[in-house]
């Protein structure tokens, strides 16, 4: 907008000024931009200032949503045994980490005795990345920590065997960190084994 002629008056500036607003504004999208906007996500971040509910934190962790980051969600999915074949994991023993809902989230190889890490993967948002582990299958075996491309996902025994066998699952928390800060944890069992 041009800048007022000498003498012209602040009202009529400022009448200008809301023309121009008023006319932006009056600027509808068409149908098909306004549902293509709302369908995306908001990229707003809360305020420094807003209150912190506490409570609602808690909540959220205990869910298993997706905590800090850039807001995206982390989505890890299910191992189909295809994805499981075509991983052609190196090792004498393996371990997985199942959800309480069958789900293999992540299976390991390493071979006992060995100083090579283990090798892994897990499914992140479609695709199948690898992770590794130091210290071979014995390193596996407690909780051991998985380090890939842009993630960490560190698996926590929380509990004794509930059930016998060679193999017996565990009681564990997978959890995994995101690069950018982002976290998420699941529940389930950690088993290791032939």
């Amino acid at each position: 907008m041009p800048f007022p002629k000498r003498g012209a008056t602040v009202t009529g500036t400022l009448s200008a000024i809301l023309l121009c607003i008023s006319l932006i504004a009056g600027c509808s999208d068409t149908s098909s931009d306004a549902e293509e906007k709302a369908a995306q996500p908001s990229s707003t971040q809360p305020s420094a200032e807003a209150p912190v509910d506490l409570g609602k934190q808690e909540d959220v962790a205990s869910s298993g949503q997706t905590r800090g980051g850039d807001g995206s969600e982390i989505t890890l999915n299910a191992l189909t045994e295809e994805d499981m074949r075509e991983a052609s994991l190196p090792g004498e023993l393996g371990c997985s980490f199942t959800t309480a809902d069958g789900d293999v989230l992540l299976i390991a190889m390493g071979n006992v005795a060995s100083s090579d890490a283990a090798q892994g993967v897990v499914k992140v948002a479609g695709y199948v990345e690898r992770v590794s582990a130091p210290g071979g299958f014995d390193g596996m075996t407690a909780s051991p920590t998985f380090i890939g491309k842009g993630k960490t996902v560190h698996i926590e025994v929380t509990g004794e065997p509930t059930k016998g066998g060679e193999s017996p699952p565990r009681p564990a928390t997978l959890t995994y960190d995101r690069a950018d800060g982002a976290q998420r944890d699941w529940q389930g069992e950690w088993r290791c084994g032939p």
